[in-house]
């Protein structure tokens, strides 16, 4: 059976360095298929879609909120030659009415040990419209490594760097982030996966670089810790989310290859001031992950935010806008209080104000987006600063024999004054 799995393209962060992440949802996906399933997987947003190729069976993966209204469109496509076509992933789930409408059949949850039935059902013609299985996990130990060989991998580097591959060792999240939907998606309660089928499926991966895209890796202190020590043999170099402020922890990340954090940054305290100078002082470099548009937020705020983003030397920013996804408590809040004004979902990037702030105008927020930007990167523009953390990872690796040559003729820039 032909299965083409495809991966929407979708709107980049308005002035954010342009580069693309191999995807995670289609690879543990497609891990999950039965062996008799040929597949080929498009990931949009580095190669086009041949509407006209041969196929069974059309699945779009879809991630992002931004990707949904385009999975649409693609679906619509093939459906009208009579093929089949099954959605999943996150956005698919926050959008399941809305796609079932262009769907043949929707899949919602995750796809460990439900494959083989999903696909007896389309091969004997009994494709349900809905597999639900929202809130019914399957047990954490089935899950296993990543098919990530349906990947082009040349294609993800920036300017012949290689960017990173994508790997989880948990799933669920105990906290219950404003902003977040994960609550909804993977549940309260949190499921780590078995040391050993982390460090496999870590020490399967021939790119060096990885990043853990746990929700959080705070969530069990002796766990967090356990999982470092694993991960030290494999002189991996990787990034994720927090990682727990103690020292013991700080200390056994840094001996497992931490390369950088995304570290949200809420306020100006200096609790945040010593968050990221206990990283720095372990090696770890921070990339600071900043929401604009609480209902807190004035114009100067926001500026003295950014002056203290620079005060604190943030090895990077990403500044986004606050954005009510679908079965977030934003969204509920909002919603009921009628400020959302675009339910357009192109429109939810997170680089678009598509709600009423409360301070502020949209369109003043709008623009102090692009002033956070356009500030903080004002003396060194942001590749300069991607160059300089990826320059300090590439140190790391040649010293302990890890360094894998460049993917094509490095072009980044040698010092700042070649940006």
């Amino acid at each position: 059976m032909k299965f083409k799995l495809i991966y929407p393209k979708w709107e980049k962060l308005d002035r954010q360095t342009r580069f693309t992440l191999p995807p995670h949802g289609p690879v543990v996906f497609a891990a999950t298929l039965p062996d008799y399933v040929e597949v080929e997987f498009i990931d949009e947003n580095i190669q086009e879609i041949d509407f006209d190729q041969a196929a069974d069976f059309i699945g779009i993966s879809v991630m992002l909120t931004a990707q949904i209204k385009r999975g649409w469109e693609i679906a619509d496509k093939f459906r009208a030659k009579g093929i089949k076509v099954i959605f999943g992933g996150i956005a698919t789930m926050l959008h399941a009415e809305e796609t079932q409408q262009h769907a043949d059949s929707v899949f919602l949850g995750e796809a460990e040990g439900r494959m083989e039935q999903v696909f007896a059902d389309f091969k004997n013609g009994n494709l349900q419209k809905v597999y639900n299985y929202m809130q019914n996990f399957p047990a954490i130990e089935t899950v296993g490594t990543a098919r990530r060989s349906i990947l082009n991998r040349e294609a993800y580097n920036y300017r012949g760097v290689q960017m990173v591959d994508l790997v989880h060792a948990s799933r669920g999240c105990r906290f219950n982030c404003y902003p977040c939907c994960v609550n909804f998606l993977g549940g309260r309660s949190f499921r780590p996966r078995p040391f050993d089928k982390v460090v496999e499926e870590m020490a399967s991966i021939t790119n060096n670089r990885l990043f853990i895209v746990d929700n959080s890796l705070a969530q069990d202190k002796q766990w967090e810790m356990d999982l470092f020590k694993e991960m030290i043999p494999l002189k991996k170099k990787w990034c994720c989310h927090p990682i727990e402020d103690d020292d013991k922890v700080l200390d056994l990340a840094a001996q497992a290859g931490a390369w950088f954090v995304y570290q949200a940054i809420f306020d100006s305290s200096d609790f945040i001031r010593d968050r990221i100078k206990r990283y720095h002082d372990y090696g770890i470099a921070v990339e600071g992950s900043i929401l604009l548009g609480l209902d807190y937020h004035t114009e100067d705020y926001i500026k003295k935010l950014v002056d203290f983003l620079l005060e604190v030397d943030l090895d990077m920013a990403e500044f986004t806008v606050l954005t009510p996804f679908p079965h977030t408590r934003t969204f509920d809040d909002l919603h009921n209080e009628k400020r959302i004004f675009s339910y357009d979902w192109n429109d939810y990037t997170c680089g678009k104000v598509v709600f009423q702030p409360k301070l502020l105008k949209p369109e003043e927020l709008q623009n102090l987006y692009y002033y956070a930007w356009d500030k903080f990167y004002e003396e060194e523009p942001q590749n300069y600063k991607m160059f300089k953390m990826l320059k300090k990872v590439m140190d790391k690796e040649k010293a302990d024999g890890t360094y894998k040559p460049r993917v094509r003729q490095q072009v980044m820039p040698a010092k700042k004054g070649d940006v």
